[in-house]
């Protein structure tokens, strides 16, 4: 079942000569989380497996989100109906120990890279394994902040806003990676810490004062969830973007970079915005309102395809390899949008079955792939090698 080959020979020769390359200028990360990182791993076991400290990371992240989904799954509880109901959907202690889980996947997700090279274990597999995870992880974190702010008629944003608001902070990810794939350089954004430090700070906020501490207008008519989703927005747009195509840019004026060309070095671009012009025209052109009626099966979709897509850009960076032009989750998803829009009454059958297989897939995919890369190169991925526990 999960000894599917995705990975051609080519792509397995390239990690033969794969180094690892990474710039972080961030001074939250230098001046304080490396510090603390490095001394907190002296008392982390030899025998736990970087990759294990990464899978515990990624399932924090997990069990905030399924704790979040079983107290509020329509995005409603946070919002206080009528004057008599004095007590919200989720309680206190959920918000908190999202808060808490959230901190804790961000801090075991930097972990992970000081254990592999205390032990001496680093490689592709590991970088493959967590940047992989992190990849539904920075679409998870804001999927679970929006239970804080809910559907409040004026405190909030309509569900579509929330799907954009998801979608530009998955694509400054993804340009870091295109930037990665075009330059051979992985230059860390500076916001990834921030937003991990924001994200914990706003659900303890919220678990001990109630999402009531979020509700106000920041000045004049803005509120401050309008001015969150601004600033996801302008995150991206002004610094991210633009750093990272001229990083793109003296890369390829330097030579210093892949030799792509230039349809070559845009390739990566196509995939993502396909699927992300077909998921806003399903959302637009629904005569169910689909965004409105389950918003999280809706941006759950969406982000499981943007997972795989990104997981596919890193193995085409690593192994100086091209990406597909398309994905290939495209034809199945555009057939179920022109269903739907064509039939309206299988709209929501087709959701829940592309989410679904969209998943089922992703999994199988990643399953496979980590499989493939131990059996090249000999190794476990949840294990540490004997002789380097000595």
């Amino acid at each position: 079942m999960f000894s599917y080959k995705y990975l051609s020979k080519q792509h397995l020769q390239g990690f033969n000569k794969y180094k690892y390359s990474a710039i972080d200028t961030s001074p939250l990360s230098n001046y304080v989380m490396h510090p603390t990182w490095n001394f907190i791993t002296k008392f982390i076991p030899k025998w736990i497996a970087p990759n294990v400290i990464t899978f515990a990371g990624f399932l924090c992240m997990v069990a905030a989100v399924v704790l979040l989904t079983v107290y509020d799954y329509d995005w409603r509880a946070s919002v206080r109906w009528t004057e008599r109901q004095t007590e919200y959907g989720i309680p206190g202690w959920a918000f908190t120990t999202c808060g808490v889980l959230i901190f804790l996947a961000y801090n075991l997700d930097g972990l992970d890279g000081k254990q592999a090279r205390r032990l001496g274990v680093s490689g592709p597999l590991g970088e493959l394994f967590d940047h992989g995870l992190d990849s539904y992880i920075v679409f998870l974190i804001p999927y679970a902040v929006i239970s804080i702010f809910g559907r409040d008629p004026v405190y909030s944003v309509v569900c579509f806003r929330g799907f954009l608001m998801v979608m530009s902070i998955v694509i400054n990810f993804y340009i870091s990676h295109w930037e990665k794939y075009n330059t051979g350089t992985l230059y860390l954004p500076w916001g990834y810490d921030i937003s991990m430090w924001v994200s914990s700070m706003i659900f303890i906020i919220a678990g001990v004062c109630g999402p009531d501490a979020f509700k106000f207008y920041l000045f004049g008519d803005v509120t401050f969830a309008v001015s969150f989703e601004t600033l996801a927005h302008c995150i991206g747009l002004f610094t991210t973007l633009p750093v990272a195509v001229y990083n793109v840019y003296l890369s390829r004026k330097n030579r210093t970079g892949k030799k792509h060309t230039l349809m070559g070095a845009l390739k990566p671009i196509w995939s993502l915005l396909t699927i992300i012009v077909i998921m806003m025209t399903w959302g637009l052109k629904s005569h169910n309102d689909i965004v409105e009626y389950d918003p999280r099966a809706f941006i759950a979709l969406f982000g499981t395809l943007f997972s795989n897509i990104a997981s596919r850009l890193m193995i085409a960076g690593m192994c100086h390899q091209k990406c597909d032009t398309l994905h290939w989750f495209t034809w199945p998803l555009l057939a179920g949008v022109g269903l739907s829009l064509y039939l309206p009454s299988v709209e929501r059958t087709v959701l829940y079955t592309l989410f679904i297989l969209s998943v089922l897939a992703h999994v199988h995919y990643g399953v496979c792939v980590v499989r493939q890369i131990c059996d090249h190169f000999r190794i476990s991925c949840f294990t540490v090698p004997k002789h380097k526990l000595k």
